[in-house]
């Protein structure tokens, strides 16, 4: 809408006086047409009205994302995506550390297995999970293979299989990432994850 609600009020009005003056003397408006033509006007004004709190509300929701997305910088996050990530420090006794990983169900799984793979896509280590409730779920891999040996430093692929009843059933899997920083642009708020790029806030499953 170009104008403003008092400019809309006032042709409004002008338009009905212009009408009544014009009309047939032998077959005048009538109450009823009078009142809907009175409701126009407070009509226009209200869809302005209205128009004007959306864009407050929407301006405050913006602004309420911006912050909620800031608050998650330093933070991991659990998004879609299959990447484990195996280290271990260069001194004596050192320990293996692994980024989680987790699975997104859309129902309960009485079986669920998540089947670790290296860079050329042979299988080193299968983790038989069991039973779990439908949601989001957030696991550690110890970074031994299947050999007991500990698994060389790098970047795995983890694939989820779940089942209930002998029904597979669709599993999203997960990947940890660190947050990085807050992009904010035109279409909202992008989350800054690094190496593994940018998402956004909706693709966040989990808060580590």
């Amino acid at each position: 809408m170009g104008s403003n609600a008092a400019d809309l009020q006032s042709s409004f009005l002008t338009l009905l006086v212009a009408q009544l003056k014009n009309q047939d003397p032998t077959n005048p408006m009538e109450n009823n047409e009078l009142t809907s033509q009175l409701a126009q006007i407070s009509t226009v004004s209200g869809i302005e009205k209205l128009n004007t709190t959306l864009g407050s509300i929407s301006g405050q929701i913006d602004n309420s994302q911006s912050l909620q997305a800031s608050n998650l910088i330093g933070h991991g996050v659990m998004i879609p995506g299959t990447t484990v990530l195996a280290g271990t420090g260069s001194e004596e006794g050192a320990v293996t550390t692994t980024t989680p990983f987790g699975v997104e169900l859309q129902q309960a799984a009485d079986k669920v297995t998540a089947t670790i793979t290296d860079k050329n896509g042979a299988v080193v280590r299968t983790i038989d999970i069991g039973e779990l409730t439908a949601g989001v779920h957030s696991f550690t891999w110890d970074g031994t293979l299947t050999d007991g040996t500990t698994a060389p430093n790098g970047s795995y692929n983890v694939a989820i299989s779940a089942s209930n009843g002998g029904t597979q059933l669709v599993a999203q899997p997960l990947q940890f990432a660190l947050v990085q920083g807050v992009i904010r642009g035109n279409n909202g708020n992008t989350l800054d994850l690094g190496t593994y790029g940018t998402t956004t806030l909706d693709e966040v499953r989990q808060i580590i």
